[in-house]
């Protein structure tokens, strides 16, 4: 006889589950607690199978039979309901784990195990963060070229053409992981390529003329601020490195017996190990540096925590309070200073050069036969530039 709400309501919990059936293969489950489940019992191929609908009364007896009957129809077409139920909830958690957050979230991971930089990490985050916010919770499938523009557009109409161009190139690598993941099989990046406002070039601002870089040197030698941020300038000049590879240095990468800097892979710009070798003026300036945070991890500690690294603006703040704007001189201009001068010079290679700037040649093959070469080159042309630098700062380079 078929079950009313009254009789579902008032069926009593005993010490053992026991059912109560509707008709057609639908019935109740009361539990020991007092839970009542819906199930259907139903035959396909000579077995007999069951499947679960839901707890009463969040399914009501209403919608108990009309799942029921739902299900009878497909076991009338062939198909196996419990099955194709199976088979939607495996389509329901694909759509859930192929949202674009996900994905984004996944290709972060997978650059962080391949030890991208923090610096790196961070920009990634902040870059995909904008797209996740724009179309994040959308299955990546479903995310199209328009709507990429769009969130694009957005970061343009603010005058920042590079972030927007960088943001492109983001958003188009999670998607090349997804379709190597199988998830998706097109990146609507591409066809982005000439639709955003180009960014104009601009060089990095430095000093190239000797005598102007001399009073450059000079005034870092007055400089009143912190004693540190006076070395790592007067290191930034010497050693020609990246800023943030400076200011993240630790102890641990220097042997100041074999005068050598040796900076890991996880901390290059182009994840190859760079060897820097320093000549005595560097190493006079580590040694007094050493006597101020040789007990620390970092050279340059940040000013609030000897576990964080000086901030990536100091150096540049430095410049700044020594009177020298962002079109005169940056951090990252002691590398052009360097790479000007020496070439300028004609008494170096200038792949020798190349390498002491840890740029890396575009031939694969040719890198490869070049890697050990011109390190004692280098060695020479770092004592003469340190040399140099001696000279232009008293006023007589030769």
């Amino acid at each position: 006889m078929p079950l009313t709400d009254t009789q579902i309501r008032n069926l009593k919990p005993k010490d053992k589950p026991y059912k109560v059936s509707d008709f057609q293969g639908l019935y109740v489950t009361i539990a020991p607690s007092g839970s009542r489940l819906w199930h259907m019992k139903y035959r396909i191929d000579g077995r007999e199978k069951r499947l679960s609908f839901g707890a009463y009364p969040a399914i009501s007896l209403a919608q108990a039979r009309k799942l029921r009957d739902d299900a009878r129809a497909r076991l009338a077409a062939g198909e196996d309901p419990g099955e194709v139920k199976k088979e939607e909830k495996r389509q329901k958690l694909l759509v859930q784990e192929s949202i674009f957050a996900k994905l984004a979230e996944a290709y972060k991971s997978k650059a962080e195990k391949e030890g991208r930089a923090d610096a790196t990490k961070i920009k990634t985050e902040w870059l995909l963060g904008m797209a996740i916010d724009a179309f994040g919770n959308k299955p990546i499938a479903e995310v199209t070229s328009p709507m990429v523009l769009a969130c694009l557009r957005m970061v343009e109409a603010k005058g920042n053409h590079e972030t927007a161009k960088r943001l492109r190139a983001k958003i188009g690598a999670v998607f090349r992981y997804a379709i190597a993941s199988g998830v998706v099989e097109h990146d609507p990046t591409f066809a982005l390529r000439d639709a955003l406002i180009r960014p104009k070039v601009k060089s990095r601002s430095a000093i190239t003329d000797p005598k102007e870089f001399g009073g450059l040197l000079r005034s870092i030698d007055r400089f009143q601020g912190q004693v540190t941020t006076r070395i790592a300038l007067r290191l930034l000049a010497i050693l020609a490195q990246r800023p943030g590879e400076l200011r993240q240095a630790t102890w641990a990468e220097f042997d100041l017996e074999k005068a050598i800097w040796l900076i890991p892979a996880e901390r290059m710009k182009m994840r190859m190990p760079h060897s820097v070798p320093l000549p005595a003026q560097a190493l006079g300036l580590l040694k007094d540096l050493k006597r101020i945070t040789g007990n620390g991890v970092f050279l340059f500690p940040s000013l609030r925590s000897m576990l964080r690294p000086m901030s990536e603006n100091t150096l540049n703040g430095a410049l700044r309070r020594l009177g020298y704007d962002g079109d005169e001189m940056t951090a990252h201009g002691f590398r052009a200073t360097f790479s000007t001068l020496a070439n300028e010079s004609g008494l170096w290679n200038p792949d020798a050069i190349e390498r002491a700037l840890a740029h890396v040649d575009g031939n694969k093959i040719r890198r490869i036969y070049a890697r050990g070469e011109f390190w004692e080159e280098r060695v020479r042309l770092a004592d003469w530039w340190a040399g140099y630098l001696d000279e232009v700062e008293a006023g007589s380079p030769n």
